[in-house]
């Protein structure tokens, strides 16, 4: 990357990060201390807990639409705006739901298809999966760093003060975008990162990719319907008083990432990403049904979240990279907008079902919701195809006649390695799905429709 492409993606994952830390913090904690609020019950605790997810999946596509019309950065400030006035409304609340009015305007603040879009800008296509691994790595570093920061601002200040701290993250985002963020030259459109409506209908069909939908959905209903019960779990069964929760959880999140590298290397190198897959929902549905059998064990309570945890993260760190390797050519950007989506949907619907349960059937009935999802999912990633090997790759174009376009197609799919062509004559692009096992950027040398790229 060149200097200014750094900058920007440190600073866009930044923003992305500090945003991700308000909306998590809280989870750790807000069943414990949210239960003194006015009309608080188990269902409307989760509904609160999960209320992001449903006004996040509604806009975040709307967001980026705007964006196009409007400015990457003004929709930017207005959704941080947004967002910053949903935490004090929060943090001033005394009733539960006030609360929950917070937290969907939270979710109104939708930038994150907004923040893929001025990433887009702002980077070249060959520099742009690294854009997007270093954002995605600042999203699950914030997660982490959540569910310690989390317990120890409520321990001091209260759900409120996590709630204030939450809006002043927002309003240090801002500074961050206009501080640090370049304005970009001009508004990219390229499909590896924003949605399209005329590819959403082939995304929608492709079993392959709503098999990934459905698995990041369960995956988020579980971590969200998790923390209505591992809270109250740690504090009035093991006896872990809810201010020492966050060293519990900086220890487990430390060594369950580190455990999990190594099986993400097995998958990708060995190619076994479908086994990896599979074993790891295993893992993450038996962890949950072994909270039942903690009881005033510390350790043991450690062990249960350790692999929890552990194939959490996982899970979380291959289900993108899936997506973007099952989906065809020149449609990434729209499956990663569906998936997303799942994603936000399965966090709204995880804490209000689990919400009900708790309330009506208690403990074992939550336990009994988030297994039977992920036995459910099991059986979906069991009865799936191994998944593709693909990578996206992009061709700038020379300008090329129609007339030429078809014999431009027929000579890209000749080579090997390559799987699918999409050339979009306007832009003077060509996506390509290749297996790099097979495909040799090298053998591009000589076809003289091809603009050469720009080096790193």
């Amino acid at each position: 990357m060149i200097a200014l492409e750094r900058r920007s993606v440190a600073a866009l994952a930044s923003v992305y990060a500090v945003r991700m830390l308000g909306l998590f913090m809280v989870m750790p904690v807000f069943v414990l201390y949210g239960s003194g609020l006015g009309g608080a019950t188990p269902a409307l605790l989760g509904f609160a807990i999960g209320a992001y997810g449903l006004s996040q999946a509604v806009l975040q596509i709307p967001f980026g639409v705007l964006s196009d019309r409007f400015g990457r950065k003004r929709m930017i400030y207005l959704g941080l705006l947004i967002f910053t006035a949903g935490s004090l409304l929060a943090a001033g609340a005394d009733t539960i739901y006030g609360v929950i009015a917070g937290r969907l305007l939270q979710g109104a603040g939708a930038i994150a298809s907004v923040l893929m879009a001025l990433l887009s800008d702002l980077t070249r296509e060959e520099q742009r999966t690294k854009a997007m691994a270093t954002v995605g790595i600042s999203i699950g570093l914030s997660f982490s760093l959540s569910l310690v920061v989390g317990p120890l601002i409520a321990a001091a200040y209260g759900l409120a003060g996590i709630f204030y701290a939450t809006a002043g993250l927002a309003l240090v985002a801002m500074v961050i975008v206009y501080a640090a963020v370049p304005n970009p030259y001009q508004a990219s459109h390229s499909l590896e990162t924003r949605p399209n409506r005329a590819m959403l209908s082939q995304v929608l069909r492709d079993s392959r990719l709503l098999r990934l939908d459905f698995g990041i959905f369960a995956l988020h209903f579980v971590l969200t319907a998790v923390f209505l019960v591992v809270p109250g779990l740690l504090e009035h069964t093991v006896g872990l008083a809810a201010e020492s929760h966050w060293w519990l959880y900086l220890t487990v999140m430390v060594t369950s990432f580190f455990a999990m590298v190594p099986f993400i290397i097995i998958g990708e190198k060995r190619r076994q990403m479908k086994a990896v897959l599979s074993g790891a929902i295993l893992m993450l549905a038996a962890a949950t049904a072994a909270l039942v059998l903690v009881s005033g064990s510390l350790a043991g309570a450690w062990v249960v979240l350790f692999f929890f945890f552990m194939a959490f993260n996982l899970l979380e760190a291959c289900l993108p990279s899936l997506v973007s390797k099952e989906a065809p050519a020149a449609s990434r950007g729209t499956a990663m907008g569906v998936y997303s989506t799942s994603q936000f949907m399965g966090a709204f619907l995880g804490g209000t079902l689990a919400g009900v349960l708790l309330e009506a059937y208690g403990f074992y009935g939550v336990v009994g919701l988030m297994v039977g999802v992920l036995l459910c999912w099991l059986v979906v990633a069991l009865t799936m195809s191994p998944p593709s090997h693909a990578t996206s790759f992009m061709l700038q174009l020379r300008t090329v006649s129609p007339e030429q376009i078809a014999v431009i197609d027929e000579r890209l799919r000749t080579l090997p390695g390559v799987q699918d062509v999409v050339i979009l004559e306007e832009a003077h692009t060509a996506y390509l799905k290749v297996d790099r096992q097979y495909f040799k950027e090298e053998l591009l040398a000589g076809y003289e429709f091809i603009q050469p790229r720009t080096p790193a």
